[in-house]
């Protein structure tokens, strides 16, 4: 055997290898922030800068995109269900009461997607993208930064039902609230810091009328402004920002709102209402850094709620339709 014959063989079997390591990969696969490393090495930061332009076009796609992520992962687990559309083998999650009309941001994950595609097609998932763009929306709005864990698969199914039942209601009381997060693995405490998502974003005046004109543990003045914008009749789909002070920004005034009975939500406000979550809101209320500590572990531990991994699921090259 010749040096050049004897060069192509070790060359040959060396790729045998690399690709031997990659197929055990995909199949014996955990979730890890370094799965792309090999396969996509531009990946998150071909995310981030589709998202922080999103985000610098419209502040409040930030709080669509950690929402929509947070919708995903409470159907079945966070494997881009939500941003499957209607098929005739498929029942849409967009049109849940939850989500129509309301959840947004299915834009700047298929314009990720795109990306992606020209530069490592069939690789990155659908979820995984979901994931690290509701990352990166925290941290264009001043919230925290966390390591993600990659390597989610796509689902090939919706279920519009399950997302009727399971996503939190805003008008959910602290028990109902508590149930629901449980039924995913997160504590009271979880359900608490995820809450302080609200300190960005707005909501539909039909989703908080009930609260500034029939309930009674809301600050009177904080309720009249509302009110403005906000007719007992009509205007149900007028924008007011969830958290009167900063909306703009990822900060833990949404707890301060909540212990002035200023929360928008009845979800928001049952919080701190006299109830065994009180202590966890007055703690946040008084530390910043620890709510924003907080937060980045409760999204870590929200995303890990059944991943589709290995030979499960699919990888789509869509985000809306399966391939």
């Amino acid at each position: 055997m010749n040096f050049n014959s004897s060069f192509i063989a070790m060359a040959y079997a060396a790729i045998c290898c690399i690709l031997l390591l990659l197929s055990f990969m995909q199949c014996e696969a955990q979730l890890t922030p370094t799965f792309y490393e090999i396969t996509c090495p531009k990946a998150l930061s071909t995310i981030q800068k589709v998202v922080s332009q999103a985000v610098s076009r419209e502040r409040r796609m930030a709080a669509s995109l950690i929402r929509l992520h947070f919708h995903d992962c409470f159907v079945q687990g966070c494997d881009a269900s939500i941003l499957l559309d209607e098929a005739s083998n498929i029942t849409s999650e967009k049109t849940a009461v939850p989500n129509k009309g309301s959840v947004r941001g299915f834009d700047v994950v298929e314009a990720a997607k795109r990306e992606l595609e020209k530069i490592c097609p069939g690789v990155v998932s659908c979820a995984d993208i979901l994931t690290v763009a509701a990352r990166d929306a925290s941290i264009a709005v001043c919230g925290p930064s966390w390591k993600v864990k990659l390597g989610r698969r796509d689902s090939r199914t919706a279920n519009r039902t399950l997302a009727n039942i399971d996503i939190p209601s805003p008008f959910d009381n602290l028990d109902t609230l508590i149930s629901r997060f449980a039924k995913k693995g997160l504590s009271a405490k979880d359900m608490v810091v995820l809450s302080g998502a609200h300190t960005i974003g707005q909501s539909q005046c039909s989703s908080f009328r009930n609260r500034i004109y029939n309930t009674s543990n809301i600050d009177a003045s904080f309720a009249s402004i509302r009110r403005r914008q906000c007719p007992k009749n009509g205007g149900n789909g007028t924008l007011a920002p969830l958290d009167l002070v900063t909306d703009k920004k990822f900060d833990n005034n949404y707890f301060k709102n909540l212990m002035q009975k200023k929360g928008l939500l009845q979800s928001d406000q049952v919080l701190f209402s006299g109830g065994s979550t009180d202590s966890i809101v007055s703690k946040y209320s008084k530390n910043n850094s620890v709510f924003l500590v907080d937060f980045a572990k409760a999204m870590i531990k929200m995303a890990d709620i059944q991943p589709l991994t290995g030979r499960n699921g699919i990888i789509r090259r869509v985000c809306s339709t399966v391939n």
